[in-house]
Protein backbone atom coordinates (compact mmCIF):
# COMPACT_ATOMS: atom_id res chain seq x y z
CA UNK A 1 0.00 0.00 0.00
CA UNK A 2 2.79 2.52 0.93
CA UNK A 3 4.59 1.67 -2.63
CA UNK A 4 1.43 2.26 -4.09
CA UNK A 5 0.62 5.73 -2.66
CA UNK A 6 4.49 7.19 -2.89
CA UNK A 7 4.33 6.41 -6.90
CA UNK A 8 1.15 8.10 -6.80
CA UNK A 9 2.49 11.06 -5.18
CA UNK A 10 5.42 11.47 -6.92
CA UNK A 11 4.05 11.32 -10.02
CA UNK A 12 1.58 13.74 -9.22
CA UNK A 13 4.78 15.84 -8.26
CA UNK A 14 7.41 15.38 -10.66
CA UNK A 15 6.55 16.76 -14.18
CA UNK A 16 9.50 18.03 -15.70
CA UNK A 17 12.71 16.29 -14.88
CA UNK A 18 13.24 13.00 -14.14
CA UNK A 19 13.12 10.79 -10.96
CA UNK A 20 14.06 7.09 -11.32
CA UNK A 21 12.71 5.26 -8.01
CA UNK A 22 14.04 1.71 -7.29
CA UNK A 23 12.38 -0.09 -3.96
CA UNK A 24 13.56 -2.48 -2.19
CA UNK A 25 11.79 -5.41 -4.04
CA UNK A 26 13.60 -4.62 -7.00
CA UNK A 27 10.99 -3.31 -9.09
CA UNK A 28 11.59 0.45 -10.52
CA UNK A 29 9.50 3.60 -11.37
CA UNK A 30 10.99 6.09 -13.95
CA UNK A 31 8.35 9.24 -13.25
CA UNK A 32 8.63 12.62 -15.26
CA UNK A 33 10.06 13.78 -18.51
CA UNK A 34 13.34 15.21 -19.57
CA UNK A 35 13.43 18.64 -19.49
CA UNK A 36 16.17 21.38 -20.02
CA UNK A 37 16.82 22.49 -16.28
CA UNK A 38 15.30 20.41 -14.60
CA UNK A 39 17.60 17.81 -12.68
CA UNK A 40 17.18 13.71 -13.76
CA UNK A 41 17.72 11.91 -10.43
CA UNK A 42 17.66 8.25 -9.37
CA UNK A 43 17.53 7.34 -5.67
CA UNK A 44 16.78 3.87 -4.42
CA UNK A 45 14.99 2.76 -1.17
CA UNK A 46 17.08 0.28 0.92
CA UNK A 47 13.90 -1.37 2.90
CA UNK A 48 9.87 -1.21 2.54
CA UNK A 49 9.50 0.61 5.13
CA UNK A 50 11.00 3.70 3.25
CA UNK A 51 7.51 5.12 1.31
CA UNK A 52 5.54 4.33 4.88
CA UNK A 53 8.00 7.06 6.65
CA UNK A 54 7.62 9.13 3.82
CA UNK A 55 3.94 9.25 3.13
CA UNK A 56 3.44 9.94 6.91
CA UNK A 57 5.92 12.86 6.66
CA UNK A 58 7.84 13.33 3.52
CA UNK A 59 10.27 15.78 5.03
CA UNK A 60 11.06 14.53 8.06
CA UNK A 61 10.55 11.18 6.72
CA UNK A 62 12.97 11.32 3.76
CA UNK A 63 15.51 13.31 5.51
CA UNK A 64 15.94 10.12 8.25
CA UNK A 65 15.56 8.04 6.01
CA UNK A 66 18.62 9.42 3.41
CA UNK A 67 20.54 10.15 7.05
CA UNK A 68 20.65 6.51 7.90
CA UNK A 69 21.18 5.46 4.38
CA UNK A 70 18.16 3.71 3.63
CA UNK A 71 17.25 5.94 0.74
CA UNK A 72 19.83 6.38 -1.43
CA UNK A 73 20.76 8.91 -4.29
CA UNK A 74 22.43 6.34 -7.41
CA UNK A 75 22.31 9.68 -10.10
CA UNK A 76 22.97 12.81 -8.68
CA UNK A 77 22.48 14.40 -5.18
CA UNK A 78 20.42 15.62 -2.85
CA UNK A 79 20.37 19.20 -3.82
CA UNK A 80 19.39 17.91 -7.12
CA UNK A 81 16.25 15.79 -5.46
CA UNK A 82 15.62 18.74 -3.52
CA UNK A 83 15.11 20.82 -6.36
CA UNK A 84 13.49 18.25 -8.54
CA UNK A 85 10.86 17.80 -6.15
CA UNK A 86 10.20 21.69 -5.02
CA UNK A 87 10.39 23.15 -8.21
CA UNK A 88 7.97 21.26 -9.91
CA UNK A 89 5.94 22.99 -6.84
CA UNK A 90 7.16 26.19 -7.16
CA UNK A 91 4.87 28.64 -4.49
CA UNK A 92 5.21 31.24 -6.94
CA UNK A 93 2.47 29.22 -8.97
CA UNK A 94 0.61 28.37 -5.70
CA UNK A 95 2.03 25.07 -5.91
CA UNK A 96 3.35 22.87 -2.30
CA UNK A 97 4.16 19.90 -2.07
CA UNK A 98 1.78 17.28 -0.25
CA UNK A 99 2.74 18.16 3.68
CA UNK A 100 2.16 15.30 6.25
CA UNK A 101 -0.65 13.58 7.31
CA UNK A 102 -3.21 14.18 9.51
CA UNK A 103 -2.40 13.19 12.51
CA UNK A 104 1.43 14.32 11.92
CA UNK A 105 0.28 17.60 11.19
CA UNK A 106 -1.60 17.22 14.51
CA UNK A 107 1.86 16.17 16.69
CA UNK A 108 3.81 18.73 14.60
CA UNK A 109 1.45 21.61 15.44
CA UNK A 110 1.58 20.89 19.21
CA UNK A 111 5.20 20.41 19.35
CA UNK A 112 5.78 23.68 17.35
CA UNK A 113 3.53 25.45 19.84
CA UNK A 114 5.41 23.67 23.13
CA UNK A 115 8.51 24.17 21.65
CA UNK A 116 8.43 28.18 20.94
CA UNK A 117 7.84 29.14 24.43
CA UNK A 118 11.71 30.14 24.13
CA UNK A 119 12.28 30.89 27.69
CA UNK A 120 15.81 32.20 28.94
CA UNK A 121 16.60 28.64 29.44
CA UNK A 122 15.10 27.48 26.92
CA UNK A 123 16.49 29.93 24.34
CA UNK A 124 19.95 29.17 25.66
CA UNK A 125 19.53 25.27 25.15
CA UNK A 126 18.36 26.01 21.50
CA UNK A 127 20.86 28.27 20.27
CA UNK A 128 23.80 26.01 21.82
CA UNK A 129 22.19 23.05 20.18
CA UNK A 130 22.89 24.20 16.41
CA UNK A 131 25.66 26.92 17.13
CA UNK A 132 27.95 25.13 19.92
CA UNK A 133 28.73 22.12 17.61
CA UNK A 134 32.01 23.53 16.96
CA UNK A 135 33.40 26.47 15.73
CA UNK A 136 35.90 24.44 13.47
CA UNK A 137 33.28 23.04 11.19
CA UNK A 138 31.71 26.39 10.52
CA UNK A 139 35.02 28.06 9.64
CA UNK A 140 34.79 24.80 6.57
CA UNK A 141 31.30 26.76 5.62
CA UNK A 142 31.67 30.37 6.13
CA UNK A 143 33.86 33.31 4.09
CA UNK A 144 37.01 33.26 6.52
CA UNK A 145 36.98 37.00 6.80
CA UNK A 146 33.87 37.79 8.74
CA UNK A 147 32.46 34.29 9.25
CA UNK A 148 28.83 35.49 8.25
CA UNK A 149 26.54 32.74 8.78
CA UNK A 150 23.47 34.67 7.30
CA UNK A 151 21.96 35.59 3.90
CA UNK A 152 25.00 37.61 2.32
CA UNK A 153 24.35 40.29 -0.84
CA UNK A 154 24.73 39.35 -4.27
CA UNK A 155 24.68 42.15 -6.63
CA UNK A 156 26.17 42.79 -9.63
CA UNK A 157 29.51 42.07 -9.99
CA UNK A 158 29.76 39.94 -6.85
CA UNK A 159 30.96 36.48 -7.55
CA UNK A 160 32.64 34.97 -4.50
CA UNK A 161 30.81 34.30 -1.02
CA UNK A 162 33.69 36.19 0.48
CA UNK A 163 32.77 39.34 -2.10
CA UNK A 164 28.92 38.99 -1.13
CA UNK A 165 29.20 38.94 2.55
CA UNK A 166 31.38 42.10 2.49
CA UNK A 167 28.50 43.38 0.27
CA UNK A 168 25.93 42.67 3.31
CA UNK A 169 27.92 44.31 5.63
CA UNK A 170 28.20 47.51 4.04
CA UNK A 171 24.81 47.18 2.90
CA UNK A 172 23.57 46.92 6.65
CA UNK A 173 25.84 49.54 7.84
CA UNK A 174 24.82 52.04 5.75
CA UNK A 175 21.46 51.58 6.69
CA UNK A 176 22.37 51.84 10.06
CA UNK A 177 23.32 55.71 9.83
CA UNK A 178 26.34 55.48 11.93
CA UNK A 179 27.62 58.47 13.20
CA UNK A 180 30.98 59.21 14.80
CA UNK A 181 30.51 58.49 18.46
CA UNK A 182 27.53 55.83 18.58
CA UNK A 183 27.00 52.99 20.54
CA UNK A 184 26.01 49.98 19.07
CA UNK A 185 24.22 47.18 19.96
CA UNK A 186 24.51 43.90 17.89
CA UNK A 187 21.79 41.51 19.06
CA UNK A 188 23.18 37.77 18.20
CA UNK A 189 26.48 39.03 17.31
CA UNK A 190 27.54 35.47 16.00
CA UNK A 191 31.24 34.88 16.03
CA UNK A 192 31.48 38.81 16.07
CA UNK A 193 31.66 39.97 12.41
CA UNK A 194 29.25 42.53 12.10
CA UNK A 195 30.26 44.01 15.50
CA UNK A 196 34.16 43.95 14.13
CA UNK A 197 33.31 45.56 10.92
CA UNK A 198 31.67 48.02 12.48
CA UNK A 199 34.40 48.87 14.99
CA UNK A 200 36.87 49.02 11.62
CA UNK A 201 34.50 51.38 9.64
CA UNK A 202 33.35 53.97 12.49
CA UNK A 203 35.01 55.73 15.33
CA UNK A 204 32.18 53.56 17.30
CA UNK A 205 31.77 51.50 20.23
CA UNK A 206 30.11 48.00 19.94
CA UNK A 207 28.36 45.49 22.54
CA UNK A 208 28.36 42.16 20.64
CA UNK A 209 25.51 39.75 22.58
CA UNK A 210 25.28 36.14 22.36
CA UNK A 211 23.88 32.63 23.79
CA UNK A 212 26.18 30.83 22.04
CA UNK A 213 29.23 29.96 24.53
CA UNK A 214 31.43 28.79 20.96
CA UNK A 215 30.50 31.93 19.73
CA UNK A 216 31.60 34.33 22.56
CA UNK A 217 35.09 32.67 22.59
CA UNK A 218 36.12 32.93 19.16
CA UNK A 219 34.32 36.53 18.66
CA UNK A 220 36.86 37.52 20.92
CA UNK A 221 39.19 36.39 20.26
CA UNK A 222 38.56 37.47 16.64
CA UNK A 223 37.99 40.99 17.64
CA UNK A 224 41.72 40.86 19.83
CA UNK A 225 43.30 39.74 16.48
CA UNK A 226 41.54 42.76 14.28
CA UNK A 227 42.76 45.23 16.72
CA UNK A 228 39.39 46.36 17.80
CA UNK A 229 38.90 44.97 21.60
CA UNK A 230 39.39 47.87 23.20
CA UNK A 231 36.01 49.45 21.46
CA UNK A 232 33.93 45.95 20.61
CA UNK A 233 33.21 43.93 23.74
CA UNK A 234 30.98 40.66 23.61
CA UNK A 235 28.95 39.26 26.35
CA UNK A 236 26.57 35.88 26.81
CA UNK A 237 23.27 37.69 27.56
CA UNK A 238 20.14 37.32 26.30
CA UNK A 239 18.29 40.40 25.13
CA UNK A 240 15.62 40.47 27.61
CA UNK A 241 18.02 40.73 30.29
CA UNK A 242 20.17 43.46 28.68
CA UNK A 243 16.82 45.83 27.99
CA UNK A 244 16.55 45.43 32.09
CA UNK A 245 19.64 47.00 32.83
CA UNK A 246 18.17 50.22 31.79
CA UNK A 247 21.07 50.40 28.98
CA UNK A 248 20.81 52.96 25.62
CA UNK A 249 22.25 52.72 22.18
CA UNK A 250 22.16 54.95 19.50
CA UNK A 251 21.81 51.77 17.01
CA UNK A 252 20.70 48.30 17.25
CA UNK A 253 21.38 45.48 14.25
CA UNK A 254 20.09 42.07 14.95
CA UNK A 255 21.20 39.79 11.61
CA UNK A 256 19.83 36.14 11.65
CA UNK A 257 18.98 36.12 14.80
CA UNK A 258 15.35 36.91 15.12
CA UNK A 259 14.42 33.36 13.51
CA UNK A 260 15.74 31.74 16.93
CA UNK A 261 12.80 34.48 18.81
CA UNK A 262 10.07 32.33 18.44
CA UNK A 263 6.27 33.24 17.66
CA UNK A 264 5.37 33.62 21.23
CA UNK A 265 8.36 36.14 21.69
CA UNK A 266 7.93 38.59 19.11
CA UNK A 267 6.36 41.11 21.36
CA UNK A 268 9.22 40.86 23.88
CA UNK A 269 11.74 41.07 21.24
CA UNK A 270 10.20 44.78 20.03
CA UNK A 271 9.60 45.47 23.83
CA UNK A 272 13.29 44.77 24.84
CA UNK A 273 14.43 47.29 21.36
CA UNK A 274 12.66 49.61 22.70
CA UNK A 275 13.43 49.66 25.93
CA UNK A 276 17.31 49.93 24.59
CA UNK A 277 16.92 52.98 21.19
CA UNK A 278 17.38 56.48 22.31
CA UNK A 279 15.08 58.46 21.19
CA UNK A 280 16.88 59.14 17.96
CA UNK A 281 17.86 55.86 17.19
CA UNK A 282 17.84 53.24 14.30
CA UNK A 283 17.04 49.57 14.06
CA UNK A 284 18.20 47.28 11.06
CA UNK A 285 16.73 43.92 11.51
CA UNK A 286 17.64 41.36 8.69
CA UNK A 287 15.55 38.25 9.05
CA UNK A 288 14.26 35.25 7.25
CA UNK A 289 10.43 35.79 6.22
CA UNK A 290 7.75 33.76 4.84
CA UNK A 291 6.42 35.57 1.44
CA UNK A 292 2.88 34.34 2.44
CA UNK A 293 0.66 34.09 5.58
CA UNK A 294 2.07 32.88 9.22
CA UNK A 295 2.54 29.39 9.27
CA UNK A 296 4.80 26.33 11.49
CA UNK A 297 8.38 25.31 11.57
CA UNK A 298 8.51 21.55 9.88
CA UNK A 299 9.58 18.10 12.47
CA UNK A 300 12.69 17.86 10.48
CA UNK A 301 14.21 21.51 10.99
CA UNK A 302 12.33 21.74 14.77
CA UNK A 303 13.95 18.39 15.44
CA UNK A 304 17.24 18.60 13.83
CA UNK A 305 18.16 22.08 13.05
CA UNK A 306 16.63 24.73 14.63
CA UNK A 307 14.54 23.75 18.07
CA UNK A 308 12.12 26.73 19.02
CA UNK A 309 13.26 28.97 15.88
CA UNK A 310 10.45 29.97 13.66
CA UNK A 311 10.72 31.98 10.41
CA UNK A 312 7.93 34.89 10.35
CA UNK A 313 5.59 36.26 8.23
CA UNK A 314 6.61 40.04 7.48
CA UNK A 315 3.00 40.95 8.53
CA UNK A 316 3.54 38.95 11.98
CA UNK A 317 6.99 40.57 12.23
CA UNK A 318 5.79 44.64 11.82
CA UNK A 319 2.50 44.14 13.73
CA UNK A 320 4.50 42.97 16.71
CA UNK A 321 6.67 46.20 15.87
CA UNK A 322 3.56 48.41 15.83
CA UNK A 323 2.69 48.15 19.53
CA UNK A 324 5.45 49.68 20.42
CA UNK A 325 5.15 52.83 18.34
CA UNK A 326 8.66 51.65 15.87
CA UNK A 327 8.41 53.10 12.71
CA UNK A 328 8.84 50.70 9.82
CA UNK A 329 11.24 53.45 8.06
CA UNK A 330 12.56 50.74 5.05
CA UNK A 331 11.60 47.62 4.52
CA UNK A 332 13.69 45.61 1.47
CA UNK A 333 13.12 41.93 0.38
CA UNK A 334 15.96 39.91 -0.67
CA UNK A 335 14.29 37.39 -2.82
CA UNK A 336 17.04 35.16 -4.06
CA UNK A 337 20.18 35.84 -2.20
CA UNK A 338 19.99 33.50 0.53
CA UNK A 339 19.86 30.48 -2.34
CA UNK A 340 23.09 31.54 -3.60
CA UNK A 341 24.54 31.78 -0.74
CA UNK A 342 23.04 28.30 0.32
CA UNK A 343 24.71 26.92 -2.59
CA UNK A 344 27.97 28.40 -1.89
CA UNK A 345 27.70 26.71 1.65
CA UNK A 346 27.05 23.79 0.12
CA UNK A 347 29.65 23.93 -2.26
CA UNK A 348 31.93 24.52 0.81
CA UNK A 349 30.76 21.62 2.81
CA UNK A 350 31.29 19.11 -0.60
CA UNK A 351 34.72 20.15 -0.51
CA UNK A 352 35.64 19.34 3.09
CA UNK A 353 33.51 16.48 3.41
CA UNK A 354 35.62 13.82 4.86
CA UNK A 355 37.37 16.59 7.35
CA UNK A 356 33.05 17.49 8.62
CA UNK A 357 32.84 13.36 8.74
CA UNK A 358 35.96 12.68 10.58
CA UNK A 359 34.23 15.86 12.94
CA UNK A 360 31.49 14.18 13.19
CA UNK A 361 29.92 11.20 11.52
CA UNK A 362 28.52 9.95 7.88
CA UNK A 363 24.82 10.74 9.44
CA UNK A 364 25.80 14.46 10.31
CA UNK A 365 27.03 14.94 6.92
CA UNK A 366 24.20 13.70 5.18
CA UNK A 367 21.63 15.47 8.13
CA UNK A 368 23.43 18.46 7.24
CA UNK A 369 23.59 18.38 3.37
CA UNK A 370 19.32 17.95 3.18
CA UNK A 371 19.07 20.69 5.44
CA UNK A 372 21.39 22.86 2.94
CA UNK A 373 19.49 21.53 0.16
CA UNK A 374 15.96 22.21 1.67
CA UNK A 375 16.78 25.54 2.78
CA UNK A 376 18.31 26.21 -0.54
CA UNK A 377 14.83 25.00 -2.21
CA UNK A 378 13.24 26.91 -0.12
CA UNK A 379 14.60 29.93 -0.93
CA UNK A 380 14.77 29.34 -5.34
CA UNK A 381 11.50 27.91 -5.33
CA UNK A 382 9.37 27.53 -1.64
CA UNK A 383 7.66 30.61 -0.12
CA UNK A 384 11.01 31.52 1.80
CA UNK A 385 13.07 35.54 1.18
CA UNK A 386 14.71 37.80 3.62
CA UNK A 387 13.75 40.73 4.78
CA UNK A 388 15.68 43.68 5.69
CA UNK A 389 13.73 46.31 7.84
CA UNK A 390 14.71 49.71 9.63
CA UNK A 391 12.79 51.11 12.54
CA UNK A 392 12.96 54.48 13.97
CA UNK A 393 11.43 55.67 17.26
CA UNK A 394 11.05 59.26 15.69
CA UNK A 395 10.03 60.34 12.06
CA UNK A 396 12.84 62.91 11.78
CA UNK A 397 16.17 60.50 12.75
CA UNK A 398 16.65 60.16 8.99
CA UNK A 399 17.17 61.63 6.08
CA UNK A 400 13.90 62.07 3.83
CA UNK A 401 14.99 60.29 0.89
CA UNK A 402 17.33 56.86 0.47
CA UNK A 403 20.10 58.37 -1.30
CA UNK A 404 22.39 58.29 1.81
CA UNK A 405 22.17 54.65 2.05
CA UNK A 406 23.96 53.63 -1.07
CA UNK A 407 26.34 56.94 -0.73
CA UNK A 408 27.35 55.15 2.02
CA UNK A 409 27.33 51.71 0.90
CA UNK A 410 29.83 53.27 -2.03
CA UNK A 411 32.51 54.53 0.63
CA UNK A 412 32.32 51.50 2.45
CA UNK A 413 33.36 49.20 -0.57
CA UNK A 414 35.42 51.58 -1.78
CA UNK A 415 33.50 52.42 -5.17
Amino acid sequence: MSKRLVIRFLSHVVKSGTLRVGFADGSTEALGKQVDGYPDIAIRFTDTKVPRDIMLDPRLGAAEAFMDGRLLIESGDVMGLVELLRRNQPWDKGGELRGPSALKRLKNSVGFARESINNRIGAKRNVSHHYDIGNEFYQLMLDSEHMQYSCAYWGDGVDTLAEAQEAKLAHIAAKLAITPGNKVLDIGCGWGGMAIYLAQKYEIDVLGITLSEEQLALARTRADKAGVADRVTFKLVDYRDLAARGQVFDRIVSVGMFEHVGRPQFEDFFKACTALLHEDGVILLHTIGRFGSPGTTDAFTRKYIFPGGYIPALSETVRASEKYRLIASDIETLRLHYAKTLRAWYRECEANRDAIIAMYDERFYRMWMFYLSGATAAFEWGGMGNYQIQFTRNRRALPLTRGYIEAEERRLLGN
